[in-house]
C-alpha cells in the first residue's frame, strides 16, 4: 500500500514540474478602437487631401461623435467620417417624409392636394412638426418603408410609436437621398426634386444654419436641419445641405451627438462646412461666403418621457 500511494505522488509531482515548464498562455488585451478618420477620394489631383486635412483639422479638439459625408459630382469627389453610424434624425427626417409622400404620389399618378402642399411647405422651411406628424400618419409605416427601399435607403429605420424624430439615419442614406433629390432618376420625378430643392431653398433665415456656412454667393443652397436633447449622448445637432453653382454641383451631410449644448453642436457642423466650401469653390475677392444666423433655432421634436 505504501508503494502504490508512493507512486501516486510521484505521478502528481510529475504532472506538477512539467506544468510548470509550460509557457502560460495570456489572454491578449482588448485592442484600443481606432479612432475613424476622414477619408476622401477626388478625380481632381491634390482636392483629397486638401479636404482630408481640412476637415480633419476643423475637428481637431472637438468633443462629441461627428459623422460627415461630401459628394461633388464634378470633380467626382467624395469623404466619408463614420458614413454608417446610426444617429437620431431629430427634423432632418422631414427630407424623407416629403420624398416620400412624392414618391408615393408618383405611383398612383396624381398630384400633391392643396392640404398636402400646404403641410409639406410647412414641414420644411418652418420645420413645423404638426405638419410632419399629419404627414407622417397619412403614410403609414408600409409606405415609408416603401420609399426607403425604394431609394435604397437600407440602414435608415423609422422612428415607431409616431416619434419620427427617432428615426435612425446615417450618412450614407442620408447622401444617396440628397443624391436622389438632386440628380434624374426612376424613384422621384424631375418635379418632385425640384419641389423638394424649391422648399429646401425657402428654410427661414433662423433655420438656415449649419451646412451652409461659408458657401459662396455664387452656389445656390438648400438646407434641412435637426437638433434635439436627449438624457443619453446629449445634443444631436444635423444638418444636410445641397449647392449647386460656380460649376459645381455637390451635397453635405453632418450628424453629430454628444454635445454639450446645441450651439456647440452648430459650431462643430459649421466648422466642417466652412472647410469643404473653400476647398471645393475657390472664390476671387468681392466673393461674400454665406454667414448664418448667430442665433440658430429649429424645432423641438417630440421623443419619449424617459427619453
Amino acid at each position: 500500500m505504501t508503494h502504490r500511494t508512493t507512486g501516486r505522488a510521484g505521478a502528481l509531482a510529475a504532472v506538477v514540474s512539467a506544468a510548470l515548464f509550460i509557457p502560460a498562455v495570456t489572454a491578449a488585451a482588448p485592442a484600443a478602437a481606432a479612432t475613424p478618420t476622414v477619408t476622401c477620394t477626388s478625380a481632381r489631383a491634390g482636392l483629397a487631401a486638401k479636404l482630408k486635412k481640412d476637415i480633419t483639422a476643423a475637428l481637431a479638439g472637438r468633443k462629441g461623435t461627428v459623422a460627415v459625408g461630401l459628394y461633388d459630382r464634378g470633380t467626382k469627389t467624395t469623404c466619408t467620417l463614420r458614413a454608417t453610424s446610426a444617429f437620431d434624425s431629430a427634423s432632418t427626417v422631414k427630407v424623407t417624409v416629403l420624398a416620400a409622400l412624392l414618391w408615393d404620389a408618383k405611383k398612383h399618378n396624381r398630384y400633391l392636394t392643396s392640404t398636402e402642399q400646404s403641410l409639406a411647405k410647412a414641414m420644411i422651411t418652418k420645420s413645423d412638426n404638426n405638419a410632419t406628424s399629419k404627414l407622417w400618419a397619412q403614410l403609414g409605416m408600409t409606405k415609408i418603408k416603401g420609399f426607403l427601399t425604394a431609394a435604397g435607403m437600407t440602414r435608415t429605420v423609422p422612428g415607431t410609436g409616431g416619434y419620427w424624430g427617432l428615426t435612425q439615419e446615417n450618412v450614407k442614406d442620408e447622401q444617396r437621398l440628397l443624391s436622389l433629390i438632386t440628380a434624374k432618376n426612376n424613384v422621384l420625378s424631375d418635379n418632385s426634386r425640384d419641389y423638394i430643392q424649391k422648399l429646401m431653398g425657402q428654410v427661414v433665415s433662423s433655420q438656415r444654419w449649419g451646412t451652409p456656412a461659408g458657401a459662396p454667393s455664387t452656389v445656390s443652397v438648400h438646407v434641412k436641419n435637426g437638433w434635439l436633447q436627449r438624457s443619453t449622448h446629449g445634443w444631436r445637432v444635423h444638418s444636410l445641405g445641397t449647392f449647386k453653382g460656380a460649376g459645381r454641383d455637390y451635397m453635405i451631410t453632418v450628424l453629430t451627438q454628444g454635445n454639450s449644448t446645441m450651439d456647440y453642436g452648430v459650431t462643430t457642423i459649421q466648422n466642417v462646412a466652412k472647410a469643404i466650401h473653400k476647398d471645393l469653390v475657390p472664390v476671387k475677392p468681392g466673393v461674400i461666403r454665406f454667414v448664418p444666423t448667430s442665433r440658430p433655432s429649429e424645432a423641438f421634436v417630440a421623443v419619449p418621457p424617459q427619453g
